[in-house]
């Protein structure tokens, strides 16, 4: 007989938490706020425009040797950071970021690719030999569309969950879901300006994916709130939502820790290339899973959940869905 690690059934009064859980998410949400305005994201050069070029570390030479040959050609600041490549024999590698330059003729594009060139040409005289694995270099303006587009896409997913929720379920129900999400997302930020980490198109990509999988797990929850719903028309909505979050504890703490799991896999040994994105999966995992009990359920009990009459009509119109 295999033994059982987790209760078949948990019987926890989360709605009881519900008002300790609002003050620490609004807090977190305030001290949000606070780093991205103060502090600020650490942009990488999808965003704010510059250069990137990573390569093989030479033998016998360090981040001081590479910062002393960029540094004479006059990019102003320069950033050499050593970092360990991708992959399972992953070696030793030194990235190299400097700045958008200021060009004489108005071409910033054409400023920049030719300062890329200056550098590694540089780099192979320096070190004959060098391995360069990868550079590239993107302007003010691309990098200013590319921010645009990025916020554009999460601001239409953020709608388009939001409408799909109030189709599939009810109007609070959507506010419920699309709260928690703002929650995920805005807190994910903050601890990417906390933390320093690189904001770049990958974290758009990981914010995103964080949006869907909270939203998967809310919606989760919210199916088995409307079927007690409907089953417990004369139970307190608060022990009706705490119910439905109990039988699906189980799903979500499995679905949550393997899919921690594999991430923490990547983050550890998937180098500097995926750090930051693996980073924001990892907290918005946890935070996502949070938020879809403490946040998106209780904004529902809130605003009053429906056990009555319209309740029954609408679970039975989405029967077979």
């Amino acid at each position: 007989m295999l033994l059982q690690y987790w209760p078949q059934r948990t019987n926890l009064s989360f709605m009881a938490l519900r008002f300790p859980a609002f003050l620490f998410s609004l807090i977190l949400i305030a001290a949000s706020f606070t780093l991205i305005f103060t502090k600020g994201l650490n942009f990488g050069i999808d965003f704010a425009g510059g250069s990137v070029i990573e390569i093989e570390q030479p033998e016998g030479v360090n981040e001081q040797d590479v910062r002393q040959v960029v540094g004479d050609l006059g990019l102003g600041e320069v950033q050499v950071n050593a970092a360990r490549g991708t992959g399972v024999d992953a070696i030793e590698v030194i990235v190299i970021r400097f700045a958008t330059q200021d060009p004489e003729d108005g071409d910033q594009e054409s400023a920049q690719q030719t300062a890329n060139n200056e550098v590694r040409s540089a780099l192979e005289e320096a070190f004959p030999g060098v391995n360069i694995r990868s550079s590239a270099a993107v302007g003010p303006k691309v990098s200013s569309e590319l921010l645009r587009s990025g916020l554009i896409a999460l601001g239409v997913a953020l709608a388009l969950m939001m409408l799909y929720i109030s189709v599939r379920f009810q109007w609070k129900y959507a506010v419920g879901a699309v709260a928690a999400l703002f929650h995920d997302v805005l807190i994910t930020m903050g601890m990417f300006a906390l933390t320093q980490f690189e904001f770049n198109l990958s974290t758009i990509a990981a914010l995103l994916t964080i949006v869907g999988y909270s939203m998967n797990d809310t919606v989760i929850v919210f199916d088995r709130v409307r079927e007690e719903a409907r089953k417990y028309k004369k139970m307190e909505p608060a022990k009706v939502i705490d119910l439905a979050i109990n039988q699906t504890l189980s799903r979500t703490l499995l679905t949550s820790g393997t899919t921690l799991l594999a991430l923490l896999s990547i983050y550890l040994f998937g180098g500097t290339v995926l750090s930051g994105m693996s980073f924001a999966l990892i907290f918005g995992v946890i935070i996502g899973t949070y938020s879809s009990v403490f946040v998106a359920s209780a904004v529902v009990l809130m605003l009053g959940l429906d056990q009555g009459e319209k309740q029954r009509r609408e679970v039975e119109g989405f029967q077979g869905v």
